[in-house]
């Protein structure tokens, strides 16, 4: 079930509706929401709910296990450690089957020359099977480390299966869930409007900009043989503005649907491609992924504690993993490995600056360096964006190679999408001038309520409902290509 499909449009509400009515009871209110999610992911593939909710089992019950042996002795530590290392292997295990068999199998055939003693698995990839492994795994490590009690078995499952983030994340900490999970929660106008707000942007994002974007790189990629290096590389920018819209977009519909539930994600982008080095992009871009890595990859390898070296082989092994959580192939690899080592030379250069505040924090517009730096980080960022865009390497030094010819100063093939640029810029603009905020719809801090002058007021919130207008009707226009999201794969 996608969120920009009638199917949600149709779900959700009547999810809202029920959950609300069962607002006197909490746990009631769980158990419809758990009931909901697996309608929600059963909707896709119902045989693959077996595995969401074995996997969720599992956990609960080493998360118990963990927290009754008692903290005295080592053997206790040891059998704590012992079942803590089984399920997270047990967890990568079940992921790795699914998703990496084939390719680790096939890579050690083409290696030695196998291709025709090996046996490939023919298997469907679970949808979101990445992102409720890793809150899987969360789940137990957080129990053994103390920084959550262990929940009862629907909170458990509630917490692994929440439908919002089900898919695509954001990957959510117990520590800011649960808690949110057991105790009563009360409908928040204020919090269900932003929700809505949140929601119409990401929808914007995905059907107008990220489908429509796709429509033009699937094109030109399909034939990439027969295109000018100019239209390679305007199909190189506008799949890096397709991969941010399409899962920003995601990330805030499946926020703003939480909001309605009155639960509180943690925000997943923040307008990355207003950062200023790619230190500040990567804490910007998929915040959830890149913080579990740091917390539970990182940090246990030492973190930047012991010397620069170190600090190093660190950075690379989190972005050699991260890119293989994104796929099956080594362009995967490649485009890690790339950003691993654009943070290294950072390091190495001394350029490593990390930035509290968004760019011009206190003015309208950037100063010429600002803007450079931003340029810089969106040139970095498409290169990278490349490899991860190509079917494999092969592909990938095919296209680019064919880009850098003689032809890539001519204008390129734009194909009547004069709109979408309009669109676009629309977005870039918007996001601009809300770039300290949650997202590009979150008019609460520019609000002038507390002003004395309702008629400032008035005017006020007349533009804001007239541009949500606007955006929806953009929608209605322009949104009427639908693709999948592109991280549900993942």
């Amino acid at each position: 079930m996608l969120f920009n499909s009638l199917t949600y449009a149709i779900f959700l509400p009547i999810v809202f509706a029920i959950y609300w009515l069962l607002q006197k009871n909490y746990k009631w209110q769980n158990s419809f929401l758990l009931l909901a999610s697996y309608v929600f992911y059963g909707w896709w593939d119902w045989r693959f709910l077996g595995l969401l909710f074995g996997m969720s089992l599992i956990s609960w019950l080493a998360g118990r296990k963990i927290a009754n042996t008692s903290e005295g002795g080592g053997q206790c530590l040891f059998v704590k450690k012992s079942l803590l290392v089984s399920i997270i292997v047990l967890d990568i295990i079940v992921l790795g089957v699914f998703k990496y068999y084939n390719f680790f199998v096939g890579s050690f055939a083409d290696l030695f020359g196998l291709q025709n003693s090996i046996h490939l698995l023919k298997i469907v990839l679970p949808l979101g099977i990445s992102f409720f492994t890793f809150q899987a795994i969360a789940y137990v490590v957080d129990v053994y480390k103390h920084k959550i009690g262990p929940t009862s078995l629907v909170d458990c499952l509630l917490y692994i299966g929440f439908f919002p983030k089900l898919l695509a994340g954001p990957i959510e900490r117990p520590m800011n869930l649960i808690p949110q999970i057991q105790k009563p929660r009360v409908f928040e106008c204020d919090l269900a409007v932003d929700g809505c707000r949140q929601m119409l942007w990401g929808l914007f994002k995905k059907v107008v900009i990220a489908d429509n974007c796709a429509l033009y790189v699937n094109q030109v990629y399909g034939d990439y043989h027969n295109q000018s290096g100019s239209t390679l590389l305007l199909a190189a920018i506008l799949y890096t503005i397709q991969i941010y819209s399409d899962f920003s977009g995601y990330s805030d519909m499946a926020i703003g649907s939480a909001k309605l539930l009155g639960f509180r994600f943690r925000a997943n982008f923040l307008f990355p491609y207003f950062s200023r080095n790619m230190n500040e992009f990567w804490r910007r871009w998929h915040i959830s992924l890149n913080t579990w890595f740091v917390d539970y990859v990182y940090i246990p390898l030492g973190g930047s504690r012991n010397g620069k070296w170190k600090t190093i082989r660190n950075i690379m092994i989190v972005f050699l993993l991260s890119g293989l959580w994104h796929g099956a192939d080594w362009s995967f690899v490649a485009w890690g490995a790339y950003h691993g080592l654009l943070l290294v030379l950072l390091i190495l250069l001394n350029r490593n600056t990390k930035y509290e505040h968004a760019v011009a924090y206190d003015r309208i517009l950037p100063s010429f360096l600002e803007l450079g730096q931003m340029l810089l980080v969106f040139v970095l960022a498409t290169f990278g964006w490349m490899m991860f865009r190509a079917d494999n390497m092969a592909q990938f030094i095919d296209y680019t190679a064919r880009m850098c010819s003689a032809d890539l100063f001519t204008l390129p093939k734009l194909q009547g999408n004069t709109i979408l640029f309009m669109n676009i810029a629309l977005m870039f603009v918007v996001e601009w001038f809300m770039r300290r905020q949650k997202h590009g719809l979150d008019f609460n801090t520019f609000s002038i309520h507390n002003t004395p002058n309702t008629i400032h007021n008035t005017i006020y919130t007349a533009m804001r409902y007239t541009f949500y207008t606007l955006i929806f009707i953009l929608i209605l226009l322009f949104g009427g290509h639908t693709e999948n999201f592109i991280y549900m794969y993942f």
